[in-house]
């Protein structure tokens, strides 16, 4: 609406004035803070930065800026972080953090706050989401270790209040029927948490059970390692006593003594994915949710070989 001439001045008189633009003033004006919330359940978890740098890469082209926030794993601070974006107005969330029952997500819903999930989803809402295939990576998987030999395969999982805990343990039961494998419950233990303490921890309740495995497929790559503790203090050797997976291909498993065979997972594209989704809720709320499933690949290394 004004000349190339009239703009160059504008422009100009900014620069001597040293004018800078007030985003908040903006967003009084159109009722956008042009600020997208990131909510994490642990940062020092390698998978998840990949993700958040992709997002933010996005975002920012589109002239966004992200705020990134860890809840730890602990359900009442996600409600603390959600709350305080709410109230900075934040114009939309990506929550790698929710759980399969999450009233976090059911407030975000119903008060109509522009929403994705990514890497994670909850059971009772049709909520926009760009998770993974965790049926099939743990089917790669499973059917690697069939093909090197393996039939009694033990299964380390994820937290069961977690949609990649509770679906990713919910298909390796399936397929161990479906291939009848030995079906004992101590070859099946589900951690507590995505750690390597909890992956030794569950490790060591299966050893004890003294029930004979020679494979061990975990649902997390930190489980595996856990796993890799586990088995040298009790002086075992991997693979050639026991065949561990792992699963995200997580950065430097390929550094790991020995090298872990996973399931990789695209974590740059969840991250652009779950962005482009939230921009589009943002710009057109009315719009039809999308949810993205995306298919890992199994990675094969050095943790796995015939027994």
């Amino acid at each position: 609406m004004v000349s190339d001439h009239l703009a160059r001045k504008i422009l100009q008189a900014a620069e001597e004035l040293g004018y800078r633009r007030n985003p908040l003033a903006a967003g009084l004006r159109t009722r956008q803070t042009h600020t997208v919330g990131i909510v994490l359940p642990d940062l020092t978890n390698p998978v998840f930065p990949p993700i958040v740098r992709s997002a933010e890469h996005t975002l920012d082209a589109q002239g966004y800026t992200a705020v990134l926030a860890d809840t730890g794993n602990r359900r009442r601070r996600e409600r603390t972080i959600i709350d305080n974006m709410k109230s900075r107005r934040v114009d939309g969330l990506i929550i790698a953090a929710a759980r399969r029952k999450d009233p976090v997500v059911d407030d975000c819903v119903e008060l109509g706050i522009p929403l994705v999930l990514v890497n994670r989803t909850v059971d009772k809402h049709h909520v926009a989401a760009v998770i993974n295939d965790d049926e099939l990576g743990i089917e790669l998987a499973l059917t690697h270790l069939l093909d090197l030999g393996h039939r009694r395969i033990a299964y380390v999982g994820g937290p069961q209040n977690t949609s990649t805990g509770h679906r990713r343990y919910k298909s390796f039961i399936r397929l161990r029927q479906r291939f009848g494998l030995a079906s004992e419950r101590e070859l099946a233990v589900n951690a507590v948490d995505y750690t390597e303490t909890a992956g030794q921890t569950a490790l060591s309740r299966m050893l004890a059970s003294h029930r004979d495995f020679t494979a061990v497929l975990a649902a997390n790559d930190l489980l595996a390692l856990g796993c890799y503790d586990e088995l040298r203090a009790h002086g075992l050797r991997c693979p050639d006593d026991i065949s561990v997976t792992g699963y995200n291909d997580m950065p430097f498993v390929d550094r790991f003594d020995p090298p872990l065979t996973t399931l990789h997972i695209p974590r740059k594209v969840l991250g652009v994915q779950a962005a482009k989704i939230l921009l589009e809720r943002i710009r057109q709320p009315d719009a039809p949710i999308k949810q993205v499933r995306l298919e890992p690949r199994i990675v094969v290394r050095g943790s796995t070989a015939p027994p």
